[in-house]
């Protein structure tokens, strides 16, 4: 009989927490909210490097987006990375290199357990993806960054649970 693997816990980041982290904690949630992942989470979190939206919900943009695609439960109050979230979690994901290179250099100095890496390492392709800002653009790129962060979501559990059938 296999055993059951530990659960492990994930933390999404992008600069102000209100686009981008949001919407992949909101896709991730939703997929991990149900069988057969439930049990193999056990922490699911967003935030930013910067503190610009400290205690603001996602963008308006954001939510719409996830609602549309039938996300509707999601709250967030956004906040700002801290050093004990290197200890906490198990996978940091960072949504652009930017974010990537601020949090590679938090990590460097507090130490932690965290794997930090750049969520489009789960694209599916032979290139990592960035998911672009889409803060200052149309609706359209938060379409794009919804389409993303659902096939990297889905390429990570299928990655890190493979003998898990979703």
């Amino acid at each position: 009989m296999a055993s059951t693997p530990e659960p492990i816990s994930v933390l999404f980041v992008c600069l102000g927490n209100i686009c981008r982290s949001t919407m992949a904690e909101g896709i991730f949630r939703s997929l991990v909210s149900k069988p057969p992942y439930q049990s193999l989470i056990s922490i699911v979190d967003s935030c930013g490097t910067g503190a610009y939206h400290v205690g603001s919900s996602p963008d308006s943009r954001t939510m719409s987006t996830l609602q549309k695609n039938g996300i509707t439960s999601y709250e967030h109050a956004a906040r700002k990375i801290h050093v004990s979230d290197f200890q906490k979690f198990d996978y940091i994901f960072a949504m652009d290199r930017d974010n990537l290179h601020d949090l590679l250099r938090i990590h460097q100095r507090g130490g932690g357990k965290a794997k930090v890496m750049l969520f489009g390492e789960f694209a599916g392709k032979k290139r990592a993806e960035e998911v672009d800002d889409p803060y200052y653009g149309a609706a359209d790129g938060f379409e794009v960054a919804y389409e993303q962060c659902m096939r990297f979501s889905k390429n990570f559990l299928k990655d890190i649970f493979p003998d898990v059938k979703a």
